[in-house]
């Protein structure tokens, strides 16, 4: 988490997805150039015929913006150290510390109030890793101190915990539901400005290979997501909770209408075990996965290339002993189809430890149904 610019964390692509968490002050932003434009407002010739109101979210707004936090972090950096300090001798003469002195920051993101009853805010880890105080602001601009929980770097989600009277939160909504198109708004406070809506669409879903984080099934949403929203809310339109917005993808740091969230439905089984636990106890099968290739699914005689191939069973693994084999096909876990290798990978990192899972496998071109139990 940077303090004065974006973080450049972890590169996707030659243009680079970029972790939001902090947020530089709002006169360093002025100060990089920003440019106002003008525009025009449509005629009212350009509303449909029979339409007098104007169309508005600010209901839906009201309801769930106050479930919406902006999330404060200090935090402390070693100053960058000079190879004469290195010497001891050096550091003997001049009376100079054995450790260097670190220095406070402050960095910005946002958080999502998802327990009313018992404070529990969501954010991004990168937002909150390092932190030696973190801060929440309701949107009543009471200012608390908040608690952390627990974190899971693999997902990006870490969980805190604040005390106060009159919480809003938000309904957790179903995000394997949604489709390409879906309106979607993003909730957050950008560049340390405070709380601010931005709308668009879910651009594209179960994105991965990003190399942003360890479990990536990422929704892609147009609404402008910028620095500081990290940790803040992606709703659809009756409100509900569909993300955890995370990342961007931009030459400068800055929107270009490429955003990344962590779908609702990885969220809430990290937060379970990061309430109960305090960090993610993940299960395992002890296989090794690829994905089924056009080429692959030929020569196996299957419709369609969907599907994660198992290449390698781990002996006495879970998998050796629910029945699993080499050269199956999963094509679905607990009755949901899997789409790719990653998609498996991150049915089973999600489950706890000891979960009892139904694997669904193709097998020399017959379907088998097996149970297995998820082990450390």
């Amino acid at each position: 988490m940077a303090t004065a610019a974006v973080k450049a964390a972890k590169t996707a692509t030659k243009i680079g997805a970029t972790k939001i968490g902090a947020a530089v002050g709002v006169a360093a932003w002025l100060a990089a150039g920003v440019v106002l434009g003008g525009f025009s407002l449509p005629a009212a010739a350009a509303l449909p015929a029979g339409v007098t109101g104007v169309h508005t979210i600010a209901p839906m707004l009201e309801q769930v913006t106050p479930a919406v936090v902006n999330i404060s972090v200090l935090s402390r950096a070693p100053q960058a150290e000079n190879p004469l300090l290195r010497d001891p001798l050096f550091r003997r003469f001049f009376n100079i510390p054995d450790q260097p002195q670190a220095r406070p920051q402050m960095s910005a993101g946002s958080g999502v109030i998802v327990d009313a009853a018992r404070g529990y805010v969501i954010t991004n880890n990168h937002v909150v890793e390092n932190a030696q105080e973190i801060a929440v602001t309701l949107k009543d601009r009471r200012r608390l101190r908040a608690k952390l929980i627990g974190r899971d770097a693999a997902t990006d989600i870490a969980l805190l915990k604040i005390e106060a009277k009159g919480l809003s939160a938000l309904t957790m909504g179903d995000s394997d539901r949604l489709k390409v198109g879906d309106f979607a708004v993003a909730i957050g406070n950008p560049f340390g400005l405070g709380q601010t809506v931005t709308s668009g669409i879910i651009s594209a879903l179960g994105r991965s290979g990003l190399k942003i984080e360890g479990y990536e099934d990422f929704i892609q949403t147009d609404a402008s997501i910028n620095p500081g929203n990290s940790g803040g809310a992606l709703v659809n339109f009756n409100g509900e909770l569909i993300g955890i917005n995370t990342a961007i993808i931009g030459p400068a740091g800055g929107s270009v209408g490429i955003g990344f969230a962590v779908p609702v439905s990885i969220v809430r089984s990290v937060v379970d075990q990061l309430s109960e636990f305090g960090e993610v106890r993940r299960g395992r099968l002890g296989v090794a996965i690829q994905d089924l290739t056009p080429d692959l699914a030929e020569s196996l005689n299957l419709v369609g290339d969907e599907g994660a191939l198992i290449a390698k069973i781990e002996p006495g693994s879970p998998a050796d002993g629910g029945g699993l084999r080499s050269g199956d096909v999963v094509i679905a876990v607990d009755g949901r189809p899997v789409r790719s290798a990653t998609d498996f990978r991150n049915r089973i990192g999600l489950l706890r430890v000891g979960t009892p899972v139904s694997v669904t496998v193709v097998r020399n071109g017959a379907q088998k149904s097996l149970t297995v139990r998820t082990a450390k």
